[in-house]
C-alpha cells in the first residue's frame, strides 16, 4: 500500500510538471526553464528515500555508501533529455560525489523499449568490469543519444572492444540471466515509483522530475545536504 501511495503521488508531480510546466512528452522544459515548480503547494511532500538501496555491490552506484545525500537517477539510453542532463549536470553532481557528499545510484527505466533494454544491459555488462560509468558517457557521448542501430547488441559489443573491455566476458554478461534479472529489478522500481517518463529523480528523498536547469540540482542539492548536517 506505500509503494501504490508514493507511485500515485510521484505519478501526480509528473502530471502536474506536463501541464503546469510546459513539459514534453519525455520531462523536456520550455528553453528557459520557467514555469516548472519541483514542489507542490501544501504540505510537506513525502521522503521517497525507499528508493535509495546504499548497497555496498550496486554496480551501478558511485559514491561513498554512507554519503549524507543519495541521487537515484531514472533513466533511459534513448532518451534525449537524459542525455542533456549527463552532459550538462551529472559532472556538477560527481564534483559532491568526490567531495564524499553524494551518492549516485543509476536506474533504467527503458520506457523507449527494446533498444533501451539492451543498451542498459550492455551498460551493467560493461559495469561487471568496472567500466559503467566510461561505458555510460559513451553511450551519451556529447549529450546526445545513439541512433537505435547503434544499439544493436553487435554495435554495443563493438563499442566495449572500443574501450579495451574483454568482449568475449562482456557478450556473456550481456546475455546472462544475472543481468536481465538485474536491469528488470531496477527497471520495476522506477515503475512501482510512477517514474513511467524519464528523466525522473529522487534527490535526497524528494523527487525532480524531467529536463530541469542544472541549477534546479545544485540548489536541491545544497538543501537536502543543509537537512542531512
Amino acid at each position: 500500500m506505500a509503494v501504490v501511495a508514493v507511485a500515485a503521488i510521484l505519478v501526480a508531480l509528473i502530471l502536474a510538471m506536463n501541464r503546469d510546466g510546459d513539459t514534453g512528452a519525455n520531462g523536456e522544459l520550455d528553453p528557459s526553464g520557467e514555469g516548472a515548480p519541483t514542489e507542490v503547494d501544501g504540505p510537506a511532500q513525502p521522503d521517497f528515500s525507499e528508493a535509495e538501496r546504499r548497497d555496498e555491490s550496486d554496480l551501478l552506484a558511485i559514491g561513498p555508501v554512507d554519503a549524507p545525500v543519495v541521487l537515484v537517477v531514472f533513466s533511459d539510453y534513448q532518451c534525449p533529455f537524459c542525455a542533456k542532463w549527463s552532459e550538462e549536470t551529472m559532472p556538477l553532481m560527481m564534483e559532491h560525489v568526490e567531495a564524499g557528499d553524494l551518492r549516485i545510484e543509476w536506474r533504467d527505466v527503458n520506457v523507449f523499449g527494446p533498444a533501451s533494454e539492451r543498451a542498459a544491459r550492455a551498460s551493467y555488462a560493461a559495469a561487471e568490469q568496472g567500466a559503467f560509468w566510461e561505458y555510460h558517457d559513451e553511450l551519451f557521448a556529447g549529450g546526445d543519444t545513439r541512433s537505435e542501430g547503434d544499439l544493436s547488441e553487435d554495435a554495443l559489443i563493438a563499442l566495449a572492444d572500443e574501450m579495451g573491455l574483454d568482449i568475449d566476458q562482456f557478450a556473456v554478461d550481456l546475455a546472462s540471466e544475472q543481468t536481465a534479472q538485474q536491469i528488470a529489478d531496477n527497471q520495476q522500481l522506477g515503475l512501482d515509483l510512477g517514474a513511467h517518463s524519464t528523466p525522473a529523480f529522487i534527490l535526497g528523498g524528494q523527487p525532480i522530475v524531467g529536463a530541469q536547469p542544472s541549477q534546479v540540482f545544485v540548489d536541491a542539492f545544497d538543501d537536502a545536504l543543509s537537512a542531512a548536517g
